[in-house]
């Protein structure tokens, strides 16, 4: 895959680190999973569609909790992975290979679409008009994040750095913790219903670290063979020095919950956006 707008442009494939994106990658703590149900996202008997849903991380949860799910993703190798852990699991899901602008589900067919951490890899002029034919008049677009904190957390600075040395043109590095609470392409086109934010200190060992690092975009989808195998012997070194076997990382969770714009308004003369 190749996008102009991410990492200089340079192709990147997520299916050359499935096997490694199911072993590090292991997603969100259980809270963040709970504070989603008390949002109503999640809960038995819903019908979600999770977009970019890799191995399934976000979509096997749903599945967990008693919810109806598809989960679908361009790479073969992903879906591949989210099948196989779902099998493992005990749990009934639907993964399909498709990517998130050639969706042709049936109209008003699911309650919640979702996409974690994918939702900067979609042609929004494509995906939105076919999210909204989907959904529930009712539904929710439910967009969810979980980063690991560089200008709070030394170590994930350091990390960064290597990887940057590796691959200067990783567009992943230097996050802020900064996110807007409306995105620009939602703005006239969804209502933003929640908005919330949360930091949380992950644990680690060395080796997880490692694999986690290795199942990031910079390092597993992009790099050469070679170079990924460099890269982890130099991590490993770097670990050894300034960290513990065992150690935590501090990470943001959030979620953004969106409905189609008037939903939560039916009088428009109470909308925040009206005007006389």
């Amino acid at each position: 895959m190749k996008d102009d707008d991410i990492d200089g442009g340079r192709e990147f494939d997520w299916g050359r680190t499935s096997e490694e994106y199911a072993a590090y990658r292991q997603g969100y703590p259980p809270a963040f999973y709970a504070m989603l149900q008390a949002l109503g996202i999640g809960t038995p008997e819903q019908r979600i569609l999770d977009l970019g849903t890799g191995t399934g991380v976000l979509a096997r949860a749903f599945a967990g909790n008693g919810a109806t799910v598809v989960g679908v993703d361009v790479a073969d190798n992903q879906i591949a992975q989210a099948r196989r852990l779902a099998e493992e699991q005990g749990l009934e899901a639907i993964f399909s290979v498709c990517a998130a602008e050639d969706i042709d589900f049936a109209d008003a067919s699911f309650d919640v679409v979702s996409a974690a951490q994918a939702w900067m890899y979609f042609d929004v002029e494509v995906v939105i008009p076919k999210i909204l034919r989907v959904l529930t008049e009712s539904g929710q677009l439910v967009l969810t994040y979980f980063s690991w904190l560089p200008f709070k957390d030394a170590t994930a600075r350091q990390s960064e750095a290597l990887v940057l040395r590796y691959n200067p043109g990783w567009s992943g590095a230097n996050y802020t913790g900064y996110l807007p609470r409306m995105f620009p392409w939602a703005k006239g086109v969804f209502d933003l219903k929640s908005f919330h934010v949360a930091e949380v200190a992950v644990p680690f060992t060395r080796d997880g670290w490692r694999g986690r690092l290795r199942a990031c975009r910079g390092v597993g989808a992009e790099l050469t063979q070679a170079e990924i195998e460099r890269f982890d012997a130099e991590h490993a070194q770097l670990l050894a020095e300034i960290v513990a076997e065992e150690f935590t990382i501090l990470h943001q969770m959030s979620v953004h919950a969106y409905v189609r714009k008037g939903a939560l308004w039916p009088d428009k003369s109470k909308h925040p956006d009206f005007k006389l």
